[in-house]
């Protein structure tokens, strides 16, 4: 199964995104930045995720801080489907870059 999509439904998707977050937030949530552009990692995060024994795929969660701002969470899947949960906390990648406030360089899908 091929999860390629073309750079135009990139653009289109993250233009829709961006053009309506705000109305999907009860108004009281408006303006605080809950639902970020996007949110940036190292290769090493991905790297180590990968690395785990029987580990063939990422899955994306997302949670929510304290603030209630939308964070993204990155678990290693086995062969059998299951997330790879373990002790080690730094298997379960979350501490990304979010935008805003860090953000990248303008490109046609953050701007």
């Amino acid at each position: 199964m091929s999860h390629n999509i073309t750079l135009q439904d990139a653009i289109d998707m993250t233009t829709r995104f961006r053009a309506n977050k705000e109305n999907i937030l009860a108004q009281a949530y408006r303006g605080q930045n809950i639902l970020v552009i996007c949110e940036t990692f190292t290769r090493d995060a991905f790297d180590d995720l990968l690395a785990q024994q029987d580990c063939q795929k990422i899955r994306i969660y997302f949670g929510m801080d304290s603030s209630y701002k939308i964070k993204v969470i990155a678990v290693g899947v086995d062969s059998n489907d299951d997330d790879i949960l373990t002790s080690r906390a730094e298997l379960i990648s979350e501490q990304g870059l979010p935008c805003p406030p860090i953000c990248p360089p303008s490109s046609p899908l953050n701007s």
